[in-house]
């Protein structure tokens, strides 16, 4: 197996980044998912609600976040922890008083302009914690404002599998960003990253943390925002297990970054155990 793609989504629920080489530290992937838009009350606003969000273009550069769009121009925050910044307490999930910090009002402002609602964008900073509950978690692995577990896996076969079925249901075959996984995997069988317990790329070992649960974001065309039945529709057909939730459908594999150093690239050898 080898690793054929690295993306990284600098703010949950706004356009990835593909990347030809990744950082891990404590929380995953650097850069990945350490910004967060918030409503006025505190609650995360994610494309679940928001298919706009999908048209936010993302960009990291010298210790900067760029927000920009196609005619709505763009905005700059410093990714760096700032300990006179404005904290909120902020929710994902289950996971809730989570303290983050605010980015200023510039692009709470363009944000807001662009989605049509009151918001404010919210980073990581010195006094965030959050560690993983998973079964798979142990002491001192933490993540970010991603969904389940620091980093999401899928593979190429997987996604081609998908596909054959959703053509053979009169459709229209999905790109993998319909999946936001952080790395994506060659050379392996349809689904075999649903049981392998390590990921061994070098030096770093990723270890598995239990199938994906795939929601409605899965339907949003990540260019254009549009939402359609698929790929749920077809997943809904095959990829449920009642064993673990009869109403989930499942696509890609949660890991957690057992390594909390090192560095991933596209064409690195994978081997699991």
């Amino acid at each position: 197996m080898r690793v054929t793609g690295l993306f990284i989504y600098p703010v949950k629920s706004l356009r990835g980044c593909a990347v030809p080489a990744v950082e891990l530290d404590a929380l995953g992937f650097a850069g990945d998912r350490r910004f967060l838009v918030i409503g006025e009350n505190g609650q995360m606003l994610t494309q679940r609600g928001f298919t706009r969000m999908a048209q936010v273009n993302t960009a990291l550069a010298g210790g900067t976040l760029t927000l920009s769009s196609d005619g709505a121009g763009r905005v700059s925050v410093s990714t760096a922890s700032d300990p006179a910044a404005r904290l909120h307490t902020v929710a994902v999930w289950k996971h809730e008083g989570l303290l983050a910090e605010d980015c200023g009002d510039p692009a709470a402002t363009w944000l807001g302009d662009f989605l049509g609602r009151k918001c404010r964008l919210v980073r990581i900073g010195a006094k965030f914690h959050r560690p993983v509950t998973k079964k798979a978690g142990r002491p001192g692995d933490a993540f970010s404002f991603a969904d389940g577990s620091p980093v999401l896996v899928t593979s190429e076969a997987s996604l081609a599998d998908l596909n054959d079925r959703i053509q053979e249901n009169h459709g229209e075959p999905v790109p993998m960003d319909r999946f936001r996984p952080n790395l994506v995997l060659s050379g392996c069988a349809a689904f075999a990253e649903d049981t392998m317990p390590l990921l061994r790329i070098g030096d770093i070992t990723l270890r598995a943390a239990g199938k994906s649960d795939r929601c409605i974001m899965t339907t949003t065309d990540q260019r254009t925002g549009e939402r359609g039945k698929e790929p749920l529709r077809t997943l809904a057909a095959f990829r449920r297990d009642p064993t673990l939730d009869p109403t989930a459908v499942w696509f890609g594999a949660n890991f957690i970054n057992e390594s909390k150093s090192g560095v991933i690239r596209v064409g690195d050898v994978v081997n699991p155990a």
